[in-house]
């Protein structure tokens, strides 16, 4: 078999870790970036959702074979890492000539672990990916060498190089995702029914230190952001060319500018498209347009998720969380008050973290009572911040690095009793929430949370985690 000339196949790997697809199959939207990417270097490009369609590893290598690129593309955080290295591996089996490129942020960090341990990874994209994959597709494509492209990591014989890092993309607008190739009809929002799901990014970066997040170091703590008018278009052209409905907003941080914001919803109000948004904010931000949110509601925003993480002065310092401990109740009042459906993380699983410290988190959920919340487990990366909490690491499995697994193991608890505490956190939590919900007057946040609780009810994931006599693992 021979590899086509000037293809390019873009594959997500494989994984599940049961959450988030309780609620939905979620696009790709890196993928849909670097396929524009690749176009830019003269490269066909397509695009390969093996997460979304559910296929395992041969329906994945006999899609390969089909399609024969020159190139197999893959990207990856730390849990899903392991898989992205075993599909290059196929394509490598495949054919040996196919060139093989990962990155994301795991590999970011992590490129000699990756490039030490496998011979069948040949580039590793380091930071963002869109102008490094079409300056690296373009110099294979023309025979020269990859010592000229920045951020980039690769081996030299033995000898593994990495060049200078690649600037930060100036103009996020110039950017071309390849919406043509999404196969639309493999995403939708389970909660709103006859629902089309995409995912569009407004900004990227974040310029805060929350010691837990690789966002900030991935993003260099710089925040840029699309011009309004753009994003607007964006959504307009998803919804009459595509027939999209729901999007998802993935930026870590899409209010910071507080005028741009307001520019954006005051857009997305003009355009009156039937679309709904989701996204996640700061509680400090709902609370500064506590006397515009109503256009928030207006503009489309359905559902709002908040970091919460904790109502501990002393544990917001050590996790670098800069929120007031009284911000997040009054945030979720008044995303209640519009209608929006409210989403709240917590963190568990700390150092010297005890089943009464657990027992603590969940009341702190159960009195700010938002529609949603996770409970999860504090989870180190390896490249990241709080290397203090290396000799509590327990779990050396990367797809376990999923916040649903602990393993990080506290000094009073162990991860079997940890991840019993976490269950029962989400058992209590959700227990009294199906009759609120059922009593709710709003109709549309009545009939979502409804929906969302039935779904993850339902799940035989979640069942076998809330299963009181289950092993807690």
């Amino acid at each position: 078999m021979s590899a086509a000339n000037n293809k390019i196949l873009l594959v997500t790997p494989p994984y599940h870790s049961g959450i988030p697809e309780i609620s939905g199959r979620w696009l790709p939207l890196g993928l849909v970036y670097l396929a524009g990417a690749a176009r830019e270097a003269g490269v066909e490009a397509g695009i390969y959702d093996a997460m979304a369609t559910g296929d395992g590893y041969p329906e994945i290598e006999r899609r390969m074979a089909e399609a024969a690129p020159r190139y197999v593309a893959t990207g990856a955080m730390t849990a899903t890492v392991g898989d992205a290295v075993k599909v290059l591996e196929s394509a490598k089996a495949l054919n040996p000539a196919t060139v093989t490129i990962l990155g994301g942020i795991h590999p970011s960090f992590m490129y000699r672990e990756i490039l030490d341990s496998s011979a069948s990874v040949d580039y590793i994209v380091i930071g963002e990916g869109e102008e490094t994959l079409t300056r690296l597709l373009e110099t294979l494509e023309q025979g020269g060498d990859p010592a000229g492209v920045p951020g980039l990591a690769y081996r030299d014989g033995s000898e593994i190089k990495a060049t200078p890092p690649a600037p930060l993309i100036e103009d996020l607008d110039a950017l071309a995702p390849a919406w043509d190739l999404v196969d639309w009809s493999l995403y939708s929002y389970f909660v709103i029914p006859d629902s089309r799901f995409a995912a569009i990014g407004t900004s990227r970066g974040c310029s805060h230190d929350c010691a837990f997040c690789s966002q900030q170091q991935f993003w260099r703590k710089a925040w840029r952001a699309r011009e309004p008018v753009k994003v607007a278009q964006e959504v307009a052209l998803l919804h009459r060319r595509y027939g999209v409905n729901a999007i998802l907003i993935t930026d870590e941080h899409p209010t910071r500018d507080a005028a741009r914001w307001e520019r954006l919803l005051d857009l997305l109000i003009e355009q009156a498209l039937p679309v709904h948004l989701i996204l996640e904010t700061r509680a400090e931000d709902v609370l500064r347009d506590r006397d515009i949110f109503w256009k928030y509601a207006k503009a489309g925003v359905v559902h709002i998720s908040l970091g919460i993480e904790s109502a501990d002065r002393q544990m917001l310092e050590r996790l670098g969380k800069e929120q007031q401990t009284d911000a997040a109740a009054e945030a979720l009042s008044v995303i209640h008050a519009h209608g929006i459906v409210s989403e709240a993380s917590f963190i568990v699983g700390f150092p010297d973290e005890t089943p009464e410290s657990v027992r603590a988190t969940l009341k702190t959920a159960q009195r700010y009572n938002p529609d949603n919340a996770n409970f999860f487990a504090l989870t180190p990366w390896p490249y990241g911040g709080m290397p203090e909490l290396a000799p509590l690491i327990r779990e050396k499995d990367y797809a376990r690095y999923n916040f649903i697994d602990p393993v990080l193991e506290p000094e009073f608890m162990s991860l079997k009793e940890l991840q019993a505490a976490i269950n029962d956190c989400y058992r209590r939590f959700y227990m009294g929430k199906m009759l609120e919900f059922m009593t709710m007057k709003d109709t549309f946040r009545r009939g979502y949370l409804v929906r969302a609780t039935k779904l993850l009810m339902s799940s035989s994931f979640v069942i076998g985690k809330l299963n009181p006599w289950g092993s807690g693992r």
